[in-house]
């Protein structure tokens, strides 16, 4: 009994907290469930409604009111715009979705701060509730009981429209046949805004009420976000039910789970996501997942035997039949179309290796980061380009780089080769652990694995301090020495010097790679899986070569990072880092190693170099430049250039693996619904 009266305000509040996660994670599932759109700006709009609902509450019932149909009004025309913005994207996948919504989450962060301020605002409720009532022998506030009985009445509100009315009737539709809606009369456009619509103001009016749980402040907008995915993960989108359910135990988690297990409650719920997704990317492989014949039961000597024999056929295809083959006058020297695709590289290395010479210490050092964060968005195009994964998690194995650089440093160990090899060796190690768990996953649930994973390390890198400094960092560990016996590097342009020799001699390993047999494997397994399973190819063990590969490139980068900025805080391998890295793949077209070079430049230019002339307002040029990426870039960099042949079959989607292709404008595939379909 006395454990019980301990813990029964915590399960309670697990309750409250659990019922406001429902109805927004809600609206992220009607989204994504009926519009298709993987929106990552819906904790943007639970924001809206919690800053406008608190800037509105003066401790009066009407200031409630107000504050109720304001953030409401708010977050419903912000999904309004949303769907405008994300309409024409349609065809285009959830890739350029999440990129476009992070985008605009980004932009109305900044401008919320700016219009509200940087400060968690405080909330005023009514008189009435400001109290504490007796609950079971204990005080309990008032609000939170209050707030429970409000959840479970917009709840029911919006259940009872999805599945009693005609309009839920017409968005269930939207989801399972949008064809046959558009024959009935109904235009999927004016769907697809109405959901959109509906999602933003359930987020808003949860801002307002929830305000009080989870209040306005800068991180509102992403911890609201990463609870909803979990939410929506766990629950699926087979059933409301299941996600009442899911929601409640997430708020159980964040508030039961902290006072009986604190240690493990940071691990627990991007945990659960990551093996729920992966128990169903298990199940729903089809039948001739490894082949014609089922499951592969060769012993391992009669696999090995068949990549041998796909290496030795992709040779054999790839070498010319006859000399005269060749075209006349040109013998063994590069074609025009072969200088012309090497032009970029060359004239990237002419300008980096100019760049000391050319700018003050502190671009070199921002030109040193942007190397680092280079050399995270070739790994981020390997996997996404190549392998056809795309990833949100890549930090992951940048992370482990980082950290491993670091200690070694610390504990004396300040060879630059040798920090750079240990790193990646850490990190591939990493990625060879969780790399099963993606490897066999498609489409969206790629990126909500690998962003669990992402997750995971983040919490790990916050709880572990004694290696990672936690919320802290490090600092203050010995400088890196490029050879042995050399001087420590300090200067700004000796770290770029060292940064640039680190990131040329990866790149040309990973285009060395990329261009050879295997890259052709690999690429083969993305365009035509089933063709190359039927064919006897161990598909998943190329694409664990590639995770491996892609997890040691990130934590080459990670160590590179390390050494030219001498510190390291939770901050730099982050979920925001993870985004900018995956944009900077998108920038340069997901198969374009040099473009995303180019892109992260870009990207750290943009955030720390631009901004500085507008301080305070990096987030909003940020913002602007993943907007900007996906709607004027939609084959990157590389696509301006144009491509011909294989290269063009794979850049000219950058969506996820295997995603099948629009059928109608509204969404890119049919989507399920909230109420009958399977979850993603």
């Amino acid at each position: 009994m006395g454990l019980l009266d301990a813990h029964l305000v915590p399960a309670v509040d697990g309750v409250a907290y659990g019922l406001l996660l429902f109805v927004v994670a809600s609206g992220l599932s009607l989204a994504f469930g009926t519009a298709g759109v993987l929106n990552l700006s819906h904790g943007m709009l639970y924001a809206v409604g919690a800053y406008t609902g608190a800037e509105l509450s003066d401790g009066t019932w009407g200031g409630l009111l107000l504050g109720l149909a304001a953030g409401t009004t708010a977050a419903c025309l912000v999904g309004a715009g949303l769907s405008a913005a994300s309409y024409p994207l349609a065809r285009r996948g959830h890739l350029a979705q999440a990129l476009l919504t992070f985008g605009l989450a980004l932009i109305g962060g900044d401008l919320l701060i700016q219009f509200f301020g940087a400060d968690d605002l405080p909330v005023r409720v009514p008189a009435a509730l400001d109290t504490s009532v007796s609950l079971l022998g204990h005080r309990y506030p008032a609000y939170r009981l209050c707030f429970i009985v409000m959840a479970v009445l917009l709840a029911a509100f919006g259940t009872w429209v999805l599945v009693r009315t005609r309009v839920g009737a017409a968005v269930r539709a939207a989801a399972d046949d949008p064809q046959m809606l558009a024959a009935t009369g109904y235009s999927p456009r004016t769907v697809h805004l109405g959901v959109l619509a509906a999602a933003g103001a359930l987020a808003g009016a949860a801002g307002v009420l929830g305000a009080p749980i989870i209040g306005p402040g800068p991180g509102t907008a992403e911890t609201v976000l990463m609870l909803s995915l979990v939410v929506v993960v766990l629950g699926g989108l087979r059933s409301l039910w299941a996600t009442f359910f899911a929601a409640i135990g997430v708020g159980e988690v964040q508030t039961l789970g902290v006072s009986v297990a604190p240690g493990l409650a940071p691990y627990l719920l991007f945990a659960a996501m990551a093996a729920v997704l992966v128990l169903r990317s298990r199940f729903a492989e089809p039948a001739t997942g490894h082949g014609t014949d089922g499951p592969v039961r060769d012993p391992l000597g009669r696999l090995v035997g068949r990549v041998g024999a796909g290496l030795r056929r992709v040779m054999r295809s790839a070498r010319p039949k006859t000399r005269s083959a060749s075209p006349p006058g040109r013998g063994r020297l590069p074609s025009g179309a072969a200088w012309r695709r090497a032009a970029p590289l060359l004239v990237l290395c002419v300008a980096l290796v100019a760049l000391p010479g050319l700018l003050d210490a502190y671009t070199i050092s921002l030109a040193g980061s942007a190397l680092a964060l280079g050399l995270l968005a070739v790994s981020v195009t390997v996997l996404t380009g190549y392998a056809g994964l795309p990833t949100l998690g890549q930090t992951a194995p940048f992370a482990v780089g980082a950290y491993t650089t670091a200690n070694l440093a610390a504990a004396g160990w300040t060879v630059g080769p040798v920090q750079i090899l240990l790193s990646a060796l850490a990190a591939a190690v990493f990625s060879a652990v969780t790399g099963p768990a993606v490897i066999r996953a498609r489409s969206t649930t790629v990126l909500m694995i690998t962003l669990a994973v992402g997750e995971l390390t983040s919490a790990a890198v916050n709880q572990l301090k004694s290696v990672t400094g936690g919320a802290d960092g490090l600092v203050g560990f010995p400088a890196t020495q490029a050879l042995w016996g050399g001087e420590d590097l300090f200067e700004e342009s000796e770290l770029y010097t060292y940064a640039l020799v680190v990131a040329a001699v990866a790149v040309a390993a990973t285009l060395l790679v990329l261009r050879s047999p295997a890259g052709k494997l690999l690429t083969g397994a993305r365009g035509a899986e089933a063709r190359m399973r039927a064919s006897g190819h161990p598909v998943w063990r190329y694409l664990l070569v590639a995770y491996i590969g892609a997890g040691a490139l990130a934590g080459v980068g990670g160590s590179v990072m390390v050494t030219v900025q001498q510190y390291l805080s939770p901050a730099d391998v982050g979920f925001e880092i993870a985004a900018f890295a995956l944009l900077a793949a998108v920038i340069g077209g997901t198969t374009s190693v040099v473009g995303a070079l180019f892109g992260a430049g870009l990207i750290v230019a943009t955030r720390d170099w631009v901004a500085g002339a507008w301080p305070g307002h990096g987030p909003l040029l940020l913002g602007v430049l993943f907007v900007a990426a996906v709607y004027l870039l939609p084959r990157g960099l590389a696509g301006l250039r144009g491509t011909s042949g294989e290269e063009e079959t794979t850049t000219a989607s950058p969506g996820p693996r295997n995603e099948p292709p629009a059928v109608s404008a509204p969404s890119p595939a049919p989507a399920p619904s909230p109420v009958g379909k399977a979850g993603p």
